[in-house]
């Protein structure tokens, strides 16, 4: 038995972790939210429909928190766009000669690049295997300069980092008590899983909005060894030993209050639901891919290997939330903003890699969002809050090597810029978020009818008529 404590992790590790890691009756609580049991309940009153293993499908939604500064993710590179793009820009303008050229199949007529750190994201667009979607963001209608002046129908706390995280994940941005979209989708569809005791929903980066619903909660795992219910539960070093005997000794008796032995029972099942994840994962032949060492990376390792289990685990369908912070950059943009690319394009890149080693590319979409765009002026060495913003899809599912949405002028006071270059949308988070549910939910008779659809997005039908064999967007097939 080793005796020694495990080394302390990182600390934007340690933060996440907290979502999932500590002792106490209110981490119980919340761990047993976040096993989902309130599927079993809910799923009590409903007629289970077996699903093969084979019908698998996964989103991978991953949040750039801060605020990504896409316009330097995704650039005009022709010689004119980008002579305005660098007039707008000025100090954190990106040399021309760095940008990687992407050719889309969409064209507008313009020539566009990706940032010098995003060379796997490249190689996967020019494969057909990647999308990105334009000047996208939190909308509850389409908006007009005159609609924003006038402050018509705008998203409560707008270029406020807390309420724009809360709209991109509830899609609601008119209300600041809203439950998750991909929570009201598995409220929907969960039980196409024939595991009734994990959640549809996993969660890398513990409780988000993206993943709550009505009845069904995200899934807490924890990226190195899996699931986690208490901290240090299955570690073997003394002090951990200790409180696991102590703590299936209270699981052990019996309580004459209904509510306490109802409490227990609960715990018990959270745990061993906990445990039955974790062995299945421990399981698992490591990837010939490797992994880049990086929290990102750490991730979406864990990811893999929860989607190669999910024959084991019998599930059909999952999400998977997962964040990579840093991008709050008031400062340093260049700088920080290179490395975090760097980072993501390494860490999607080899996930590229495990999915086609498993035969997956085709079954999985990755995904990524953020607070919402910064402006294109500087403040000097960094950037501030904007509102619309660049977005990236990977799969093999997707119509790739195209530009969806309508890339914006960038020039300074242009009809989009409520000042300083924070653009409007001209694409909503719905419209975005509708055509990965659409693909989701396909089983390959039916998907989601128009009521469930608007039951998800309350504000589609403000952007997008429902047409049957059609996505909003188009960039699902």
């Amino acid at each position: 038995m080793n005796n020694k404590r495990p080394n302390m992790p990182g600390r934007r590790r340690f933060i996440k972790s907290l979502g999932c890691a500590a002792l106490g009756a209110t981490t119980y609580l919340s761990g047993i939210t976040n096993l989902g049991l309130m599927n079993v309940a809910a799923a009590a009153n409903l007629p289970m429909v077996p699903r093969p293993p084979s019908d698998y499908k996964a989103l991978v939604c991953i949040s750039l928190d801060g605020g990504n500064d896409s316009f330097n993710m995704l650039v005009p590179r022709g010689t004119n766009e980008y002579q305005e793009y660098a007039a707008v820009r000025t100090n954190q303008a990106l040399e021309q000669t760095s940008l990687l050229p992407i050719t889309s199949l969409l064209s507008d007529g313009k020539e566009y690049g990706l940032h010098p750190n995003l060379s796997r994201v490249q190689s996967l667009f020019a494969e057909g295997n990647a999308a990105l979607i334009a000047n996208v963001g939190a909308m509850v209608f389409p908006t007009s300069m005159s609609d924003y002046q006038n402050k018509l129908h705008l998203p409560v706390g707008l270029y406020s980092h807390a309420d724009q995280v809360m709209h991109w994940q509830s899609s609601i941005p008119q209300s600041r008590s809203a439950i998750g979209w991909g929570g009201r989708l598995a409220d929907i569809l969960y039980q196409t899983n024939n595991n009734q005791n994990i959640s549809m929903n996993i969660s890398l980066n513990g409780t988000n909005i993206y993943q709550t619903g009505n009845s069904i909660a995200a899934y807490s795992i924890n990226p190195e060894t899996g699931a986690a219910v208490i901290h240090n539960y299955e570690a073997d070093w003394t002090e951990a030993v200790q409180k696991r005997a102590t703590i299936d000794g209270l699981l052990d008796l019996n309580y004459s209050n209904v509510l306490e032995e109802t409490y227990k029972d609960m715990v018990r099942g959270a745990t061993d639901n906990s445990l039955q994840f974790s062995a299945a994962i421990a399981d698992l032949a490591e990837f010939n891919t490797v992994f880049p060492d990086s929290d990102i990376g750490d991730d979406l390792h864990m990811v893999a290997k929860t989607m190669a289990a999910r024959n084991t685990l019998d599930m059909c369908r999952q999400t998977f939330y997962l964040s990579l912070g840093g991008f709050d950059n008031h400062d340093e943009v260049l700088t920080n903003h290179g490395s975090l690319m760097e980072e993501l394009d390494q860490a999607i890149g080899s996930f590229w890699d495990a999915l086609v080693e498993m035969g997956l590319q085709d079954s999985v979409t990755l995904f990524t969002i953020s607070d919402f765009g910064r402006t294109l002026t500087s403040n000097g060495n960094g950037t501030d809050h904007g509102w619309g913003g660049n977005a990236m899809v990977v799969g093999g599912a997707v119509s790739g090597q195209q530009i969806y949405g309508s890339y914006p002028d960038l020039y300074l006071d242009n009809p989009l810029d409520t000042g300083d270059g924070r653009l409007i949308p001209t694409t909503s988070c719905d419209e975005y978020f509708a055509e990965l549910a659409l693909w989701f939910a396909h089983n390959g008779v039916s998907t989601l009818s128009p009521t469930e659809l608007a039951d998800i997005f309350p504000n589609l039908a403000n952007f997008w008529a429902y047409s049957a064999g059609s996505g909003p967007l188009g960039f699902m097939g």
